[in-house]
């Protein structure tokens, strides 16, 4: 006879407990280890799929469609090269006892916003802040 396993429901934060409490962190820490394992193993198999790919194609039209995609792809890779860091930045703030707290005012970042966007840095109204600011300089 079998022992019969049972599954806890996927935990979420709420508001009503303590903020980034140990089960909190550790809930992120996965999210965001999962996310960083994820973005890898793509970006290992992009690498591979380059790799077998290059083929000396005699159309010109072919060739230069191959190039828009390789660019395209490396350029993708670059992004999430630069996601990656972040990330594994994520990762030192949890570590560090920083995580979930806007780097600006050192308010808590809202859960929400954490659990939609778990490397955030800045809380909702710092983050429009910034953004607004960004917009005025540019237009200058």
């Amino acid at each position: 006879m079998r022992a019969e396993t049972r599954f806890e429901p996927e935990y979420h934060p709420h508001d009503d407990e303590p903020f980034m409490n140990p089960r909190q962190l550790d809930y992120f820490r996965r999210k965001l280890s999962s996310w960083k394992a994820s973005i890898l193993a793509e970006s290992k198999g992009t690498i591979e799929h380059m790799q077998e790919g290059t083929r000396n194609m005699p159309d010109i039209a072919d060739r230069a469609s191959e190039e828009t995609d390789r660019a395209l792809e490396l350029r993708t890779r670059d992004r999430q090269r630069k996601l990656v860091a972040k990330i594994e930045s994520a990762l030192r703030r949890i570590e560090d006892g920083t995580y979930g707290y806007c780097e600006e005012t050192g308010e808590p970042i809202s859960l929400r916003r954490l659990d939609a966007r778990p490397i955030a840095t800045l809380s909702l109204e710092a983050q429009e802040r910034h953004e607004r600011k960004e917009r005025v300089h540019r237009d200058d």
